[in-house]
């Protein structure tokens, strides 16, 4: 829980600062230093993959979870489900409080939306439960931070909220992942993390504005290993 404790921390911090910098931050600024952590994230994506011994498993679950995502359109489905969020706890006002109360939702919203729905969230909680590895969920604390920082200033204090649905969602992901461990040999583990390391990769080329990747597409694929190493 250590990665996630430090997250969490990391994003009051960031909303903190945020709050001493209410007329926002450059955007040229900001671009890049979120530039700057795409190649940190990049890295850490080039590390974990080296863990995997098995070429084929790492295939074949790339391919059957884009099938499986893909046909459940996880990234539709996120992208819908936060738009009825966000119209249900932003509708709009016309005197100054109501106004005041959207724009503190908004913060909440779309911050936690962020901080949750990602490939890093889910790996990184998984390898922390799984190899006790917090690298990657430092590496996310730091993210969250600068986010945090360029959105309190625009949103305000709501930002600070999202804190409360990471420490749930990500608290929860390395608890289960610690509990089924002992049911995990070490070679599922080390292409879990192959898999789930690759998908950070691709997330760090969305960062770097290379591509548009919907990695959450391909979020069941980390999960495959634990069935495909029994015949691979």
């Amino acid at each position: 829980m250590i990665g996630t404790l430090v997250n969490v921390g990391a994003i009051v911090a960031g909303t903190l600062l945020g709050l001493l910098l209410k007329k926002g931050l450059p955007e040229r600024l900001s671009d890049t230093v979120m530039k700057g952590l795409g190649l940190c994230t990049l890295f850490i994506g080039v590390t974990g993959i080296l863990e995997g011994k098995k070429t084929l498993v790492l295939i074949v679950s790339m391919v059957l979870g884009a099938i499986i995502g893909g046909l459940a359109d996880l990234d539709g489905k996120l992208n819908a489900g936060a738009k009825w969020i966000e119209g249900k706890l932003t509708k709009k006002g016309t005197d100054d409080l109501q106004e005041k109360k959207s724009t503190f939702a908004e913060g909440f919203v779309t911050a936690t939306l962020l901080f949750c729905v990602g490939a890093m969230a889910i790996v990184g909680s998984l390898q922390s439960g799984l190899t006790g590895s917090n690298e990657t969920l430092f590496t996310k604390s730091i993210l969250d931070c600068v986010a945090a920082i360029i959105f309190t200033s625009s949103f305000g204090i709501g930002v600070m909220l999202a804190a409360a649905p990471v420490l749930i969602y990500q608290g929860s992901i390395t608890l289960l992942a610690q509990w089924i461990s002992p049911f995990l040999g070490k070679s599922v583990i080390a292409e879990m993390t192959a898999v789930g390391s690759l998908l950070i990769i691709g997330l760090s080329f969305n960062m770097l504005g290379i591509t548009k990747i919907k990695v959450m597409n391909y979020i069941p694929a980390v999960f495959l290993p634990i069935i495909l190493c029994r015949f691979m």
